[in-house]
């Protein structure tokens, strides 16, 4: 049967999902909400701009010449007088570094920092004193402070895309991020019934809109308007929805990360599941990466947004119609000429066919034969080795 889009009054109900096993289990979401505490957790993206922009609108940039920047340490009278630390800028400014930066600074330096903590201030400022006039090959530092705080400290050449530019980027396309656009923060799976429900409702606990002083992390997706792709064992429709989640840090502790895919399910905790077609953009903030995520960061998330839902549904029709192999001889055949050994080739049929219940012929059987056996790799190297293989027979049909 032909794989066709849900249409959103389907969907307007919870919906029964499964095929868990038919794409991978990512837990990139579910690290995210496990670690981030409650102050670092929105229930819209119209409060997590306000805040991100808060914090661009009161910080502010400075290149300073390394031979001019200073590290003051007090005077040793009491205890506290040798953890505390400025850094003195050219125009007087005195500003203190936080954890990052201060990693950033003796980064800078070529000074170790993991050694310099667990020393008094009085020495730390005197060794990164010396790595910057004697240790650095540049000249010029970036400074970027909030108040009398440094927020971070970068080479010349480091290109800011500010948090509050990615939050409104998204915007564009998911409004506030809790339904009032196909974009949303996603709903939750139940697993007694196995269905899932596309309008719970956005809670601290729930939220997928994430931000700290180093980060903006968000995760969206548009489970209101599933696509039908197959069946499951049941009978009823195997069902799957886009997924997005969006990273980014103005402070430097971490590229510009855009990843794409679809996917069938995401649980309380935020695991996703039945996750196929993952596709990653990675943007360094290196000197021209604003304008590079003008050009192309913001354009590509635009186009996977309102892009239709045919793409998909042609794809996996055309895999499916596509036959590769017209017996077991062919089809080990076509395994061993993408460089998979015999003992390998005829485990991945053998497991392409007890999880199809049909023998693997067509590029959707082989794909969905390679991804289980990738699945029970241990080896990471191995497993992406295999995952490679069977995207390039999806996108070759495609």
């Amino acid at each position: 049967m032909q794989a066709q889009a849900i249409t959103k009054s389907q969907a307007a109900a919870p919906y029964k999902v499964g095929n868990f096993d038919k794409g991978a289990l990512r837990g990139d979401v579910s690290k995210q909400w496990i670690s981030r505490p409650a102050d670092q957790r929105f229930l819209s993206l119209g409060e997590l701009k306000d805040a991100m922009a808060e914090k661009r609108d009161t910080s502010h940039e400075y290149r300073v010449d390394t031979r001019k920047i200073e590290f003051i340490a007090p005077e040793p009278k009491r205890l506290e007088d040798t953890h505390a630390l400025t850094v003195g800028l050219p125009d007087g400014t005195e500003i203190a570094p936080n954890h990052w930066s201060f990693g950033q600074l003796c980064n800078l330096a070529q000074a170790p920092s993991s050694y310099l903590r667990r020393l008094p201030s009085q020495i730390v400022a005197d060794a990164l004193s010396y790595g910057m006039r004697y240790s650095r090959d540049s000249d010029e530092i970036k400074a970027y402070a909030s108040g009398d705080s440094l927020l971070a400290a970068t080479g010349p050449d480091y290109g800011r895309i500010f948090d509050c530019e990615v939050v409104e980027a998204v915007m564009q396309i998911a409004g506030n991020g809790i339904g009032d656009m196909r974009w949303k923060v996603p709903g939750v799976l139940d697993w007694q019934t196995m269905l899932y429900n596309p309008d719970a409702p956005v809670t601290i606990d729930s939220t997928t809109l994430y931000a700290s002083d180093r980060d903006v992390f968000i995760f969206l997706v548009d489970d209101r308007n599933p696509i039908e792709v197959g069946k499951l064992p049941s009978g009823d429709p195997d069902l799957i929805f886009r997924g997005f989640y969006v990273t980014n840090s103005e402070v430097g502790s971490g590229s510009l990360r855009l990843a794409a895919f679809y996917l069938r399910g995401v649980c309380m905790n935020r695991n996703l599941w039945g996750v196929e077609n993952f596709q990653e953009l990675t943007m360094r903030h290196s000197k021209y990466a604003p304008a590079r995520f003008i050009e192309e960061s913001r354009p590509a998330l635009a186009s996977f947004a309102n892009g239709s839902t045919k793409s998909l549904v042609e794809a996996v029709a055309a895999a499916k119609s596509t036959k590769l192999a017209s017996d077991q001889d062919e089809a080990l055949a076509f395994l061993q000429a993408r460089s998979i050994s015999r003992k390998r080739a005829l485990l991945i049929l053998e497991q392409g066919e007890r999880e199809e219940q049909r023998p693997v012929r067509s590029a959707w059987d082989f794909a969905q034969a390679l991804t289980a056996n990738a699945r029970s790799e241990p080896n990471t190297d191995s497993r992406i080795e295999i995952e490679t293989v069977a995207k390039k027979i999806l996108d070759k049909v495609a």
